[in-house]
Formats: structure tokens, sequence, C-alpha cells
């Protein structure tokens, strides 16, 4: 005998969204910053042709354009050191902050002697203290990672303090009562509930440990997108310079829109990855 599937009286069972549904859902969500983004060119365009501005301080996007295919091999060359500088600051960071917020929510102490260094050394400006990174570093990768994890940390430990004490009390109690151990706290219900929070940092940072990166690049460096954009403005040379922070801003929305699949994949339980159609759309 064929089986059906049990149906629960008012309650209309959910089906799942096809190809076409999900395609017109993307959609509506993309074409409000497609259009930005059009209307911005279109603008740009428009000042380039009408000489609004001169040239050598707003290049057309066109001269822009044939840049980014003419010096394409040299722009992804620094790029990827550039990018590599940006992932290995951004995980220093993520597995860092991660462990100094577990120790401050675990431990008082800790949390009053070490927050109020952390909030100095994020309220001091990379930019000053990047010159003192290369002379005790060098001109090597170092300084650049270093600069990228000091900018990309604070907003992660921020975030996953926030989580783990954001945790229900009655649901700490009911797992003492049922005799859990710490560990067993931490992994079934403090650091699950904290993710939410941790991702929302994680989505700043990375685009922080781009900024960071290439401030580390403008301070000392002969590679990367910094020391391009560099050489360029020193050369005003507009559409180097413009093509420069093109493929710099991309790299910071490609990790972003990463970290944001990540969240998707980890966390289709939680109440912002639910059905678009209990919500409000404008």
């Amino acid at each position: 005998m064929p089986t059906t599937t049990p149906k629960v009286a008012g309650v209309a069972p959910r089906e799942r969204p096809g190809t076409g549904e999900r395609l017109r859902a993307v959609a509506e969500q993309s074409w409000r910053p497609v259009v930005l983004l059009l209307v911005c060119l279109g603008a740009w365009w428009v000042i380039a042709e009408a000489e609004l501005v001169e040239a050598y301080l707003v290049p057309s996007p066109g001269a822009t354009l044939d840049v980014l295919m003419d010096k394409g091999s040299y722009l992804a060359e620094h790029t990827w050191v550039t990018t590599y500088e940006t992932l290995l600051g951004f995980l220093i960071a993520g597995a860092v902050g991660v462990f100094a917020a577990v120790v401050m929510v675990y431990s008082s102490t800790v949390e009053k002697t070490l927050y109020p260094i952390l909030l100095f050394a994020q309220v001091v400006p990379k930019i000053a203290i990047a010159p003192l990174f290369v002379v005790w570093l060098g001109f090597g990768i170092a300084p650049k990672i270093l600069i990228a994890v000091l900018i990309a940390f604070f907003p992660i430990v921020i975030s996953m303090v926030t989580g783990l004490k954001a945790v229900d009390p009655e649901m700490l109690q009911l797992s003492s009562t049922m005799g859990a151990s710490p560990w067993q706290t931490f992994v079934k219900i403090r650091f699950p509930a904290s993710l939410p929070h941790l991702f929302s940092g994680l989505k700043v940072a990375v685009t922080l440990a781009v900024t960071g990166a290439v401030v580390g690049e403008f301070v000392g460096a002969n590679e990367g997108l910094g020391y391009v954009i560099l050489q360029a403005n020193g050369n005003l040379d507009t559409p180097m310079l413009f093509a420069g922070l093109i493929v710099m801003s991309m790299i910071g929305v490609v990790l972003f829109v990463l970290v944001e699949i990540a969240e998707k994949l980890l966390l289709p339980w939680h109440a912002s990855r639910r059905d678009a159609s209990v919500t409000t759309a404008y």
C-alpha cells in the first residue's frame, strides 16, 4: 500500500521551494543594490564624459576598465598577496578572538583585566602604529598580517562575549541540574547559542581585515594592492588607482559573501534564516 504523509489538523504541509522560486527570491533581494550600482556607474560616466572633473582626478569608467583588462595579470599578482595577508590575519584573529572571549566569560578576573586593554588597543589608530611594526618586523608579510589581526580581533571578541553571555540562564541551570559538566554545557548550549553573534562579528571582521592588510602595505611593502594604490597615487595614475580600489573592494565583498554562506550552512535553524514569508518585504 502506498504510504501517505500524516497531516496535522489546521497546518498545511510545507513544501521545499523549487529552483525557480529560489531564483526569484535571489532576484527580488538583488535588484535594489544592482540598480543602485548602475546609478552610481551612470553618474560616474556622466561626470567623466562631461568633464566636470579633470581626468587626472576622476578617470572615466572606460579608462579604468582598460586598466583592469590590460594590467589584469599585474593586478592579479598583487591581489593574491593582499588576499593571502587578509585571510591569514582573519583566521588568526578568529582563533585568538574566540579563545579570549571564552576565557573572559568564564573568568571575571580575566575579563576585568583584559577588556580595558582590548578597548585601548582598538581605539589606537592602526595607521599610527603600523610604522612601528615595520621597524620591528621588517618589510615582509608579518607586519601586514599583524595589523589585519589587530583590526579584525576586536569585533570578534565583543560579538563572541555577547553571544556567550546571551544564553538563557534557565538553560544553564537546567544543564547543571541534569549533571552536565562545564565542558558539556559549553559544547551543547553556550557555543551553539553564541554562533549567530559570532558570525555577525566575523562578517565585520573579514572586511576590516582587508583594510588592515592594505594599511600595512601602505606603510612599507613592495607588493600587494596597497603598494599598487600607493604607486598609482604617486604617479597620478588615477585609472590604476581606481582599478586597485575596485579590486580591493571586491576582495572584501567576496570574503563577506563566503562568511554569509558559511553562516547559512551552519545556522539553518536561526530565526534570521527562516522563510522570507514570515517577514515583511518592502
